[in-house]
């Protein structure tokens, strides 16, 4: 039986599940490959940290050039995050012809195109299936099963730290910045969680999926964003009243054009409020999932664990077995992937955010006095905004002075809502910064 040498970069947690994979389950991986798969080699700046998993003498470096010039590694396995020295050797492992798998989705939402093309002038692979969803095969889902559909929207929880964060805001009624405390504490925040919290990691992630089921290259960093530091234990009460949950939901969404008028598509992160009767709002704790609406095959719906070792190690392995066999190959050279020279053959094109639409969740906080609410629905109205329901709390259970004004709207444009709210934020009456949240279900 052939034998295939495998490199592994990267020896933290993810890399360790995929070393115990690879070591452990050796026989499993030769009969879905029809070769004697090997992992010959790790590299990592830290290689006395104890891992659990037992390791055969020697395979241990400090120097990925040990992977790098070696003749015989044909697939490279790279798990070290981030944008610089990471994208200089996944380069140096494409020009030494090797076949690249990787979990790293900031270096592909950002340095994309360069990687790919560096990939097909030398007749290489780049396999990312842990990029995004860790343990769900989204990718291959939406590039693969879903091929003969026009994809119509992907709505994603694609974070398991925002959405650990605010399934415990939900159930337990409390506010953002003791429930983040909490949530590093127990090891589902990093202690600088701001590429979490601010929605950079999900927009990273969405960017990624876009350009797969959409065709569209786009810089993540344009993907209007907003994160989940503004959601209040308050917002969560009235969410649940109307029905609703909250979540950091990424959005995909064609919008179809008119007459001769190419499509456009509607990207976006921001917490959301979800029905509670739909997959999406069921979705509790540290798991993702992906809602995929196709012309064809209608509504399709993945959920699963979003990180951790043994389900990112999953779909990295998945990866390694797909490259062995040929299949990632076939895929890559299909789908031109980052390629600047092709376009999407329909032509979409990002639609500009005033312009999308949807239904909106606003919370308002103005003084107690007869006529603050009139002159609230007078602003709305003068912008063309339509209230479907409106809740006025009870000042007994706020500041006397104070109360929430809970205000639902019918369809209408984003660029509508916001020039309200710029409007409504000046207002004397208004004591606070109004909370806006887009409805979903």
């Amino acid at each position: 039986m052939e034998t295939i040498k495998v490199g592994l970069i990267g020896f933290g947690t993810i890399g360790t599940g995929v070393a115990r994979l690879l070591l452990e389950q050796a026989k499993r991986i030769s009969l879905k490959t029809g070769k004697n798969v090997k992992l010959v080699k790790i590299a990592d700046t830290d290689v006395t940290r104890p891992r659990n998993v037992k390791l055969p003498k020697g395979i241990l470096t400090t120097d990925y050039h040990d992977i790098l010039n070696d003749p015989e590694i044909s697939v490279v396995v790279q798990l070290i995050g981030g944008t610089g020295i990471e994208r200089e050797i996944m380069l140096e492992m494409l020009a030494a012809g090797k076949n690249i798998v990787t979990a790293n989705k900031a270096l592909l939402a950002t340095c994309g195109e360069e990687i790919f093309n560096a990939a097909r002038k030398k007749g290489c692979s780049v396999a990312f299936e842990a990029a995004v969803g860790g343990g769900i095969p989204i990718i291959a889902a939406i590039s693969e099963s879903l091929a003969a559909n026009e994809i119509q929207s992907i709505h994603a929880i694609l974070n398991g730290t925002c959405n650990f964060i605010l399934s415990n805001m939900e159930e337990n009624g409390s506010d953002y910045a003791p429930t983040l405390a909490e949530a590093q504490r127990l090891g589902f925040a990093e202690a600088n969680p701001a590429m979490d919290v601010e929605g950079s990691d999900t927009a990273q992630k969405l960017a990624i999926l876009s350009h797969i089921a959409f065709g569209v290259r786009v810089n993540w960093k344009n993907i209007p964003k907003v994160g989940i530091e503004t959601v209040s234990g308050v917002d969560f009460r009235y969410a649940k009243l109307l029905g609703y949950s909250i979540k950091l939901l990424a959005t995909a969404r064609r919008i179809k054009g008119k007459r001769s008028e190419h499509d456009k598509l509607e990207l976006s992160v921001s917490p959301t409020l979800v029905s509670r009767k739909s997959p999406l709002g069921e979705v509790k704790g540290a798991f993702n999932a992906v809602s995929v609406m196709g012309d064809a095959v209608g509504h399709s719906f993945y959920y699963g664990l979003g990180a951790g070792e043994m389900p990112t190690a999953s779909a990295v392995v998945a990866d390694v077995i797909d490259t062995i066999v040929g299949r990632t190959k076939i895929t890559f050279q299909t789908l031109d992937l980052f390629d600047q020279e092709k376009l999407p053959a329909d032509g979409i094109a990002l639609a500009a955010p005033e312009d999308t639409t949807g239904r909106y969740y606003l919370r308002v906080t103005v003084e107690d006095r007869a006529g603050v609410m009139a002159e609230i629905a007078d602003v709305l109205g003068k912008a063309g905004i339509s209230i479907a329901s409106l809740i006025q709390e009870d000042s007994a259970e706020q500041n006397a002075k104070r109360v929430s004004l809970i205000i639902m709207t019918h369809e209408t444009t984003e660029g509508a809502v916001s020039n309200a709210i710029a409007q409504i934020n000046k207002m004397k009456c208004v004591k606070t910064r109004t909370m806006k949240m887009r409805i979903y279900g």
